[in-house]
């Protein structure tokens, strides 16, 4: 397979990269490209992107593990639109199972939708695009699972699931001990996410998780304390390109130190008090905060959001390595 037609970017002879507009997925296990794709392992599909993505992720996994493969799992990070919206179309071709924290499932079974962006955490144009994305949960009834509370990854043997809560109740990030190999989601993020600048360039630097859609900063604080304990070799995220080598757990450590003055915002519907969900999904939510900005009016969240995320599809491409 030749990895620069098809958008992948190798992390690890198992582990690669797809970039979908601003979001990344990865292919984790199975054949490296060189192998012969017949004989390929086992392989999980780390995320699902956007909706207008599904056919790109199809056509990599056919080059990548070859055209009748599928995966053994679907693992999510969390539930919010840009990590999901492939799934529907994904698993009409593969019906494979989808995992996810307990604490995500009210928002992947039709019970629950997330708490309301907030634009008015600061940082650029997509915190004050981000009334736009849509917060509503998807309903996959009996097609999703917990994620086994042994900390094992189904489909991935010798990889682990931390709780990594604060951006999403159910965020996890992905962690193999063996070389020390860091699935972050929206945990930690390499790319300013706030800023539309940022998302367009890909400027490579290590942030918290994205602001208009974190709605427990305490706990986001304590995600990025735990994830820097572990001392990655690679720092694979959401959004933005990998961080590499021994610079990887010396910029995580550092952003632990000090994240309450790098990234809390100083203002916000979630700063000084998070939302307060459980098991059912939001149990109460804060006053919301007034942002002076644009109102929406009548406006569809969901459509609005699709107009965005295909906007930056389309200026994205399929570049996933600029």
């Amino acid at each position: 397979m030749d990895a620069k037609q098809f958008g992948i970017e190798e992390l690890r002879p198992d582990v690669a990269r797809l970039r979908i507009g601003f979001v990344n997925v990865y292919f984790v296990g199975g054949a490296a490209p060189s192998r012969d794709p017949a004989s390929a392992s086992p392989w999980a599909l780390v995320d699902a992107g956007l909706a207008l993505g599904a056919a790109h992720i199809l056509e990599t996994a056919a080059a990548r593990y070859g055209e009748t493969s599928r995966p053994a799992a679907i693992i999510l990070t969390h539930g919010h639109f840009d990590h999901v919206g492939a799934l529907d179309a994904l698993l009409h071709v593969w019906d494979v199972p989808v995992y996810a924290h307990t604490l995500e499932l009210p928002f992947l079974t039709g019970r629950a939708d997330y708490p309301p962006p907030d634009p008015t955490v600061g940082g650029g144009l997509m915190s004050r695009l981000s009334p736009l994305f849509p917060e509503r949960g998807i309903d996959l009834g009996d097609r999703v699972q917990a994620l086994p509370p042994n900390r094992a990854v189904p489909g991935l043997p010798g990889w682990r699931w931390v709780h990594t809560p604060g951006h999403a109740p159910g965020h996890v990030s992905l962690f193999r001990e063996s070389d020390r190999t860091l699935i972050a989601g929206d945990a930690v993020t390499t790319t300013k996410q706030e800023s539309m600048f940022s998302v367009l360039v890909q400027k490579q630097e290590l942030h918290g998780p994205p602001a208009y859609f974190t709605i427990d900063w305490e706990k986001a604080r304590r995600s990025v304390v735990a994830l820097a304990v572990l001392q990655p070799t690679i720092i694979a995220t959401g959004h933005g390109q990998p961080i590499q080598g021994p610079s990887a757990a010396r910029e995580l450590s550092a952003l632990a130190r000090e994240f309450d003055r790098r990234e809390r915002p100083r203002q916000g519907r979630y700063v000084r008090q998070p939302a307060t969900t459980d098991e059912e999904g939001v149990v109460a939510l804060p006053p919301s905060a007034r942002s002076g900005g644009v109102r929406w009016g009548a406006l569809s969240g969901a459509a609005a959001g699709a107009f965005a995320a295909t906007w930056l599809y389309r200026r994205f491409g399929r570049k996933t390595n600029e």
